[in-house]
């Protein structure tokens, strides 16, 4: 995989648009939050742009986002909003140019399309964190700032992650590469040229918001029918917000039910994505060991930026 470098302060951050439209309150205050780490966000008008619900047409995204990621003065990329769109954003990009100059990008939900290009398509490491929308424009109730400036100021490993409230399905020890990311979104990609297929023997990670149990089952049942679980030794599930019925089946235990014969370890509750609290910040392409035990935790044992 190849490896950004690691952000240091003053760095241009630019930030962009690629999936839908923002409100612009969430987005100066984010701007606030990533000034007080340190950094430089810059933009221009086209993240501004807005179609019904996308941010401006494909071909306008798709060019912004180029013209961030080719900019040498620019370091690092940090979506917005996430909502819908960044799919249609996939055919107007070059792996070949992305690859020559690798860079950070941060983003999850809808960008999950994004994270899967840059890792599977380009062969990146890349970041399932905060966006400015409701993450970084809430300051530390929105993220956690730790995991967000060890996985991209550090050309080290992010180490130990041992959320509170972490349940163990399935007990066992694995390792390899973690992919992964909004379990509508790799369901969406299967049929496409920009499948979510990572090579085994990896970590899966997965996570979703407002999905009802039926969902989760219909979403999870597609990846396991299109041969996505073949290669998974251990899958780390967030902490799906919204997905219980009022008075019936619950997300967590829906998916600790259809992920029990998976072979290997498997965890719910990690506080990535669509969380209720902070954001923990996941590098995405990097080694990790999951560990499920009486403490469960995801140890990182890679670096994600050189």
């Amino acid at each position: 995989m190849l490896k950004p470098r690691a952000l240091r302060s003053g760095d241009r951050v630019a930030l962009v648009a690629p999936a839908s439209p923002f409100d612009r309150t969430e987005f100066d205050a984010g701007i606030a939050e990533l000034t007080s780490l340190g950094f430089e966000p810059v933009f221009d008008e086209r993240v501004f742009a807005r179609t019904s619900y996308l941010a401006g047409d494909a071909a306008l995204r798709a060019q912004a986002f180029q013209d961030a990621w080719h900019d040498p003065a620019v370091a690092a990329l940090v979506a917005v909003r996430g909502g819908y769109g960044s799919v249609q954003v996939l055919p107007h990009l070059s792996r070949e140019r992305i690859r020559a100059t690798p860079k950070a990008f941060v983003g999850y939900s809808d960008l999950t399309s994004m994270l899967t290009f840059l890792t599977l398509g380009c062969g990146l490491t890349a970041f399932h964190g905060p966006m400015l929308d409701r993450r970084l424009s809430r300051g530390a109730a929105g993220y956690d700032r730790q995991s967000f400036l060890a996985c991209l100021t550090r050309a080290e490993p992010a180490g130990e992650l041992a959320p509170p409230g972490l349940e163990v399905i399935r007990r066992g020890v694995a390792a390899g590469p973690i992919y992964g990311g909004t379990l509508t979104q790799l369901a969406a990609s299967l049929g496409t040229p920009y499948a979510f297929r990572p090579p085994g023997p990896y970590v899966l990670f997965l996570e979703d918001v407002g999905e009802r149990p039926y969902r989760l089952d219909r979403l999870l049942t597609q990846l396991r029918l299109g041969g996505v679980l073949d290669g998974a030794v251990g899958v780390v599930v967030g902490e799906l917000t919204g997905c219980d019925e009022p008075d019936g089946p619950t997300g967590r235990g829906t998916m600790a039910d259809l992920l029990r014969d998976v072979t290997g370890p498997v965890v719910i509750g990690f506080p990535s994505g669509h969380t209720a609290g902070p954001f923990i910040t996941l590098p995405l392409g990097v080694r990790v060991r999951l560990v499920a035990d009486g403490r469960p935790r995801l140890v990182v044992e890679e670096a994600a930026v050189s």
